[in-house]
């Protein structure tokens, strides 16, 4: 991904210097991305948590047991 063309984002002051803060030496865009990644995978980890809550090894068998039967199907077509 390119980062070379800018644009600009206004947030409050107190925003931008508790980012500027973490940020530390990187360049603004890595940060923000490298930001952005964390948090998606914070979300995936939260919704399988939350999964593993609600089903029961049984149910997770099964799931299991389904998606490789699915991928087994899609290859001998």
């Amino acid at each position: 991904m390119s980062l070379s063309r800018y644009q600009t984002i206004s947030v409050p002051v107190e925003v931008k210097a508790t980012l500027e803060k973490a940020k530390g030496e990187k360049e603004w865009g890595t940060y923000l991305l490298d930001l952005y990644a964390a948090a998606e995978e914070a979300k995936k980890e939260r919704a399988l948590r939350r999964l593993r809550e609600l089903l029961t090894d049984k149910d997770l068998e099964e799931i299991a047991e389904n998606a490789e039967e699915f991928r087994e199907n899609l290859r001998l077509k």
